[in-house]
Order: structure tokens, then sequence, then C-alpha cells
């Protein structure tokens, strides 16, 4: 199983670091560790794999310069200023460990509104592109000095799934402080077991995140993630097309521990294309469109969704804003853009489309939500 993100099954890999394992408890570089990690990498780009970073700890890192409490995350103005801090000192770390190994580093922050909005998007994908195929190694990490709680990813478990499903990626290795999935909470039964592979994210697998004893912030206290956000960052990563593993970072040499079968693999049972697994992976939901069963079983069977299916509509939303279709279950069953603002289609939901001209004054539209631009969840 571990072979899926070896070079020849991988080209394009995606690892991402916790800062529990970036940082230790007193705040300081764990640089030794680091530069077992820097000389993993440097023998997969050797072996001709692309690899690209998503580096937390800029802000664990920055708290302790700073001297603030609660590791920077007191308020988000010392969460801002740690940031600011800490990236430049860790960008320059992550320089110097991957030219020990001959490799060039090219630091990238990222906002969601970069990943969000598509026209920048497209712009990070290009420039993304770019550097891997001169030979860079992209270390990236969220925006954090400017980023609020409005316009933040959270986590960078799904940064960096949108970021591996942005640059086409493979594969994604989450390096954490916890071994993987296990089917309860091994602190407090000794018979949990870990998962070793997950082929289906079906609601059982993401059940298993609900007991919040399973979502710490890591053992240094200095993490925003948790199993939950490593969950959700395999439904992305499914989407992409992309295998991910969750592993134990807290050795020498992590990478070599995916090659030995350890940790949890989520093998990758989709596989949408660049612009269906980006509309899939938006977070910013400007709407709702409830319907019947009749056009969720149409979506189901890869039709486009009609006005006439539409029962309810919430939010406030623009032709092409991100809308969510819930069924009569209220569950959200695929994402979508929209091709009428909030008011066209509230004046034509649950109208036949022979309707909509005389409705709406002009020639309508083949549907509310394309399924050209609608991906299911």
């Amino acid at each position: 199983m571990s072979n899926v993100f070896a070079p020849s099954h991988c080209p394009r890999l995606i690892v991402k670091i916790g800062s529990a394992l970036l940082v230790d408890t007193d705040g300081n570089a764990r640089r030794e560790w680091m530069q077992t990690l820097a000389k993993d990498i440097a023998q997969r780009i050797q072996s001709g794999q692309q690899v690209m970073i998503v580096s937390s700890g800029a802000i664990a890192l920055g708290a302790r310069k700073l001297g603030l409490k609660n590791g920077g995350r007191e308020n988000l103005c010392d969460a801002q200023s740690a940031a600011a801090v800490g990236q430049i000192a860790l960008s320059a770390l992550w320089a110097k460990l991957l030219a020990e190994q001959g490799l060039i580093a090219a630091q990238m922050l990222v906002t969601l509104d970069a990943l969000e909005d598509r026209r920048r998007y497209l712009n990070f994908t290009a420039t993304l592109d770019n550097l891997l195929a001169k030979g860079a190694v992209p270390v990236m990490n969220e925006n954090d000095s400017l980023a609020t709680d409005e316009i933040r990813f959270g986590d960078n478990d799904r940064l960096a799934a949108r970021i591996g499903q942005a640059a086409a990626a493979d594969g994604m290795i989450l390096l954490s402080d916890v071994d993987g999935l296990y089917d309860k909470d091994p602190a407090q039964h000794d018979t949990a077991r870990i998962i070793r592979e997950v082929r289906k994210m079906d609601e059982a697998i993401l059940a298993m995140a609900d007991d919040k004893s399973r979502i710490g912030t890591g053992a240094s206290g200095v993490g925003t993630g948790g199993m939950s956000s490593k969950l959700l960052a395999a439904k992305i990563a499914d989407m992409a097309g992309m295998n991910m593993a969750i592993i134990s970072g807290l050795h020498d040499h992590p990478l070599r521990r995916v090659q030995e079968g350890h940790g949890t693999i989520f093998h990758a049972q989709r596989g949408e294309s660049r612009h269906k697994g980006w509309i899939g992976g938006l977070q910013k939901i400007q709407g709702q469109l409830h319907i019947d069963d009749g056009a969720a079983k149409a979506i189901a069977e890869g039709s486009s969704l009609l006005s006439a299916g539409i029962v309810r509509i919430e939010g406030q939303f623009a032709r092409g804003d991100a809308v969510d279709i819930i069924d009569m279950h209220g569950t959200a069953i695929a994402r979508g853009l929209a091709e009428y603002d909030v008011l066209d289609s509230a004046r034509i939901i649950g109208r036949h489309s022979s309707e909509i001209e005389a409705i709406l004054g002009y020639s309508p539209r083949s549907a509310v939500v394309h399924r050209d631009r609608m991906v299911t969840l």
C-alpha cells in the first residue's frame, strides 16, 4: 500500500508538517528533525518526484521571539504579529536546510481568497507549476499575518489539500504527532485499532472524528488542526484524485516511514478535473438550493439542476457564486456555480424551463446549475 507514494507512482507530492513537529514546547524550531526531513525530500527529488511543502509553525516561532502568551494565540492581533515575525525565521530555516541538500526553496504565502477567486487561483497554479518544473521546492503556509477569521482556512490540513488539488498532485502526506486514524480513542480504549487503509470516505469514517478526545491540538499545544480537519482534507484529496496519508512525524526521516507501511492511507476513488476539484473545495458558499427527490436522482445520474426541481432557496448569491445543493433529507449532495442570481432564481423555482423566458424577460440559460460546473459531494 505504501508504494502509492513512491516517485514512480506519485510524480507530484505535497507534504504538510504540523506545528507540533516543527516547534518544541519552548517555542524553538526542531532543526535536527527538520534536517532529516530535508534529506528525505532531497532523496525523493533525486528519484524524479516533485515535492511541495506546507509548513506550519510561524505563529509558534514568532510568539517565542516576541514573548507572547498562549503561543501567540491570546488574540488575533498577537497571532498576526507572531506570524509576521515567525514566518521570516521559518522561511529562512527551510531555505538553509534545503540549500544544504542542493535544493532551492521558494516561499509562497496563501490566503483563502487566493484559492477561492478563480483568476487568482489560476495565477497561483501557473506559478506553482513553473516553480516545480524548474526544480524549486515551494514552501507554503497560510498568510496568517493578514488572515482574519472571515478569510482564513483555519488549519493547514485543508490548505494542503486545496494546494495539492490546485497543483494536480498525485499524493499528499500529513505529518503529525498522531499515528493515524483509530477506530476508537486510543487514550481511553485499550482495544483501539489503527486503520491502515481507507478505501471510501463515508459517514462511518467521518464519524470517527466526532469524539473530541481524538481532536486535540497535539502534544505541544501549538497546533490548530485535529482529526476532523484531516478527514475533511481527505475528502478534498479524494475529490482531486490524490491518495493521502496521515503518519506520525515523531521520528527522524519521517517520509521513509511512509514506505514502510506506517500510518493510515486514504486511497482516492474519484478524481475530478482541476476545475471541478476547485469547485468542490470551495469554502465560501453563498447559498443553498433545496431540491426534490427527482432532482436529486437526476444529479446523481449526472444531470444539471433545472429550476423545476428546486423547492426552496437560502442565502444571497450572484451569478457565478458557489452554492450547495441540498436534498430533502437536509444533506448537501452537490456544489456548483449558480447560473442565476438569487432574485432570478427565486422567481423561477418549481417552474418548467419553457416558462422561464416569459417570467424573466430574457432567453433562459440551460440550467440553474450546469453539470459542467457542479461536483457531487
